[in-house]
């Protein structure tokens, strides 16, 4: 009864003219003295036929209303044909498709950005765990410890260990936040040495116990940049290079005056693997890939590059090492 009335109400205008009509020829037979049967027989006919039509109309309207309403809980997947009869109700359909696309295609969006939240987080939640158990296994030993050498070297993994943690939930942080709307990027003028000196300071320990050698001179260099940011990329680089260097040094220096460079004498990456390595999830072969790696390490350090308008790029060669360069981009005469 609901649907009836609404349907109604839509031809009001229709039955105002009509009725306003029918009173008009019916005063206008009137005053010409026209017989009554005249006037009403073809009137009657008028009625009959216009409410069969109004009844097949109602019954058509009343099964696309059941079908569209069916269609909700199938929305975005539209069927071919919705039963469009005008040029107006066309329109609505095609953009109705359009809205519906951009739905699925969304959808999609969010599908993959969810499927590599979960992939990431699983792998992460191994990572973690492998300095913890290293921490354990140190407090462990050191109950046990006869050798005082043991227990002076005891702080110092720990804070090697430690360290590991911390880059784990940095990583962990900075991947929600590129993930998000909005960054927290406040680019300004900056000390190049200060940024360096920062990201190494917490690499020492790790220098120290794989008994690797830091060649770096200062370069009295200003950079345009975010300097949060960019220290989590000279990290991660960093402690790619300390990873994959069983002997030899990492070298950091500046090259043509606008390039960081980040040197490494370490296994080196396969030329296969040199064009993936900033892919997201992509670990490689040739000993770069961990047991439990995350391969979103180096996608990370792109990303946050591109948003600071810098360049990262790798030279590598297996067995000879890795060269990270990073390309500054922002020019500090450019800053305002």
């Amino acid at each position: 009864m609901k649907f009836f009335l609404k349907y109604i109400s839509q031809f009001k205008t229709f039955f105002i003219v009509f009725f306003a009509g029918a009173i008009f020829f019916s005063v206008t037979f009137y005053l010409y003295h026209i017989p009554v049967m005249a006037v009403i027989y073809p009137s009657v006919v008028c009625v009959v036929f216009s409410l069969l039509v109004l009844a097949v109309r109602f019954n058509s309207e009343k099964k696309r209303h059941k079908y569209l309403q069916d269609l909700k809980n199938c929305v975005p997947e539209l069927p071919q044909n919705l039963f469009a009869q005008t040029i107006c109700e066309n329109d609505f359909e095609e953009l109705l498709r359009i809205l519906c696309a951009n739905i699925a295609e969304l959808n999609t969006q969010k599908d993959a950005q969810y499927a590599d939240m979960q992939d990431y987080y699983s792998l992460w939640v191994h990572q973690v765990k492998t300095p913890i158990t290293a921490m354990k296994l140190m407090l462990q030993n050191e109950k046990s410890a006869s050798s005082a050498r043991l227990q002076a070297d005891l702080p110092r993994d720990l804070g090697r260990e430690l360290h590991r943690i911390e880059q784990y939930v940095d990583m962990a942080l900075t991947f929600i936040r590129l993930e998000s709307e909005t960054t927290d990027y406040v680019i300004k003028e900056h000390e190049l040495d200060d940024i360096i000196k920062s990201a190494v300071r917490g690499f020492a320990g790790e220098f120290i116990s794989r008994h690797l050698r830091l060649i770096y001179n200062e370069c009295g260099k200003k950079i345009v940049t975010d300097a949060k940011w960019f220290s989590f990329v000279l990290e991660q680089v960093l402690s790619n290079a300390l990873k994959y260097t069983p002997e030899g040094s990492v070298s950091i220096f500046v090259e043509n005056d606008d390039t960081l460079c980040i040197r490494d004498t370490g296994i080196g990456i396969n030329p296969e693997d040199l064009p993936r390595v900033f892919e997201n999830s992509y670990t490689g072969r040739n000993g770069r890939g961990e047991s439990y790696s995350s391969g979103i390490g180096l996608y990370l350090c792109r990303r946050i590059c591109n948003n600071l308008n810098h360049t990262i790029s790798i030279e590598s060669r297996p067995n000879e090492g890795t060269t990270v360069r990073i390309g500054f981009g922002r020019r500090a005469e450019r800053l305002e």
